[in-house]
């Protein structure tokens, strides 16, 4: 006898057998038992959850001689006919290679005669976004006013193609994706009947791996059975296969990412590499630990939440508090767009190790993230932690009866810009005392400097910046510069995100000096005033320098 694929040797062969899809089963065994039966359905959702399986179901529990609590028997003749694929009146039709008029037409034709066994003729169409709007027309009068012997089961992957007039005229189903607990009870299942040995964090891996999909669960699994025959199903073989890395492999990386050490950073490539492993799942899976990094930085889950062990958990949670979360979402961020710029990639290497270097260097980009990033890389080169305090953690966290501005003489710390400087304690010593950082004060000049030179400035601080300052001019005068804006939507963007700070930041960091900001709304219909040398501009409380 042919051997079988696994996903076909345990497709679901009554309602009772399909999982994860409870509200859906249920609705269609009580139409059954009821006599309530539909003329068009329209089942959706992603590939591999039964969407196809569901209907080859439905279309013999409809025709069944001896139903059984509304799913079919599989044992008189016409559902064993269904099975063979020998009846006449089910007919499956791949809409992607059969997607013409003339394909609609034909079944246009044939409804018109009963069924010559059964009750009812059934068409269960796959893929239907992919007919064409002609097909779609011819389609929708047989559609909307079939014969009361005619079922249409529509099945696809991408229901917004679907034209609503279509939509309307059917039952729809949304088949949900299966849960992680789902998938794991389903491999451990095939496993079992199959007599293979396995270890369970091997299972887990699969189910997870399989991303909702039981057809890729059981692909998956197959190809890891067929590579351990006769052995047992070990969580190492299980990521040999698959070519993916264990977990302390993520979070040895994320810790040379944030000491910004290259070297080991390029280790864990290199090693990467000559093992064999997939790059782009080593991306995909990367991205997944730190989503549970970020789940442990904004709740508490616990092993089963996360999917890892004990062991593994008391790590993320050592990193979790170690980092701040705009730090992880950043890193998300990068890792994403790596992983799309993958399809295009002469060498996913080189673009996994640029992708690492902007995750361990944020002055590399000029977002708004990213600049809230670069502020903490200073903090943590000037010493800004305060004694005890691990890094990513906000002043706010400090205790009530503690200073945190640094008020208290003799503390080593300086109160610019709203930040302490403290050293790290010692063994029992005082802590040594920190150099603060002295920017001198801009001058008038600096400020013409930023004024002849403020839309470079602006097209040089990413898009988010320069979204709500491209709109802005500016004014010079001896006690400081003013952004003026003529339309108060843009001024509310800057002052609600306490952009003056922000400007006076990315001004220090870019001239070396002190700035004094503010912001102002022009009066509606006055234009933006101009530096005249010698004069007062209008409207300001600003001198300007005689030349």
């Amino acid at each position: 006898m042919a051997y079988t694929a696994l996903y076909r040797k345990w497709r679901p062969l009554r309602f009772e057998d399909v999982r994860g899809q409870d509200a859906i089963v249920r609705t269609l065994k009580n139409q059954i038992l009821s006599g309530r039966i539909g003329h068009a359905y329209l089942f959706c959702g992603t590939r591999g959850t039964g969407k196809t399986t569901m209907a080859k179901i439905f279309a013999r529990a409809v025709n069944c001689e001896h139903p059984v609590n509304g799913s079919p028997c599989n044992e008189c003749a016409t559902c064993r006919a269904i099975l063979s694929g020998a009846s006449v009146n089910v007919a499956e039709i791949d809409a992607a290679s059969n997607n013409g008029v003339d394909n609609i037409r034909e079944i246009r034709e044939e409804v018109r005669y009963k069924p010559t066994e059964g009750r009812y003729r059934v068409y269960i169409i796959d893929e239907v976004h992919m007919l064409s709007p002609g097909a779609f027309n011819a389609l929708l009068k047989t559609l909307e006013e079939p014969p009361e012997y005619v079922i249409f089961i529509l099945a696809t992957t991408e229901v917004h193609k679907i034209p609503v007039t279509v939509l309307s005229r059917c039952q729809r189903y949304d088949v949900k994706r299966l849960t992680l607990d789902a998938l794991e009870d389903q491999v451990r299942t095939v496993l079992t009947a199959e007599g293979a040995a396995f270890e369970e964090k091997a299972v887990t891996y699969i189910a997870r791996t399989a991303d909702g999909s039981s057809r890729d669960a059981l692909s998956l699994l197959e190809q890891c059975v067929s590579c351990c025959y006769g052995e047992t199903l070990t969580y190492e073989r299980v990521l040999d296969v698959l070519g993916a890395v264990d977990q302390s492999v993520f979070s040895g990386l994320l810790r040379a990412v944030n000491d910004r050490d290259f070297t080991a950073v390029s280790a864990v490539v290199d090693a990467l590499v000559s093992q064999g492993r997939e790059i782009g799942q080593f991306v995909t899976d990367f991205i997944w630990y730190l989503r549970n990094l970020l789940l442990i930085q904004t709740g508490n889950p616990g092993e089963e939440v996360l999917g890892v062990s004990a062991e593994h958990l008391a790590r993320m949670r050592e990193e979790a508090e170690g980092m701040d979360v705009n730090q992880v979402m950043r890193y998300i961020r990068v890792l994403g767009a790596l992983s799309n710029d993958f399809r295009y990639a002469a060498s996913k290497r080189v673009l996994l190790e640029t992708g690492l270097l902007k995750m361990m260097q944020p002055a590399m980009e000029t977002g708004y993230e990213d600049l809230l990033d670069r502020v903490r890389v200073l903090e943590d080169t000037l010493g800004t932690a305060s004694a005890g305090r691990p890094r990513g953690v906000s002043r706010d966290a400090a205790p009530q009866d503690a200073d945190p501005y640094g008020d208290a003489p003799g503390d080593g710390r300086a109160d610019r810009a709203g930040f302490s400087i403290s050293g790290l304690p010692g063994d029992g010593a005082a802590p040594p005392r920190k150099k603060t950082v002295e920017v001198p004060p801009a001058v008038y000049e600096d400020y013409r400097t930023v004024s002849a030179s403020w839309k470079d400035i602006v097209a040089g601080e990413g898009r988010l910046f320069s979204s709500v300052f491209r709109h802005s001019t500016v004014s010079a005068g001896e006690e400081g510069i003013e952004i003026l804006f003529g339309d108060p939507y843009y001024m509310r963007l800057a002052e609600n995100r306490e952009k003056t700070r922000t400007v006076a930041s990315i001004l220090e960091a870019r001239f070396g000096k002190q700035f004094k900001v503010r912001l102002r709304l022009l009066p509606a219909g006055d234009a933006a005033p101009e530096v005249v040398s010698g004069k007062r501009i209008p409207g300001i409380d600003m001198d300007i320098e005689e030349e």
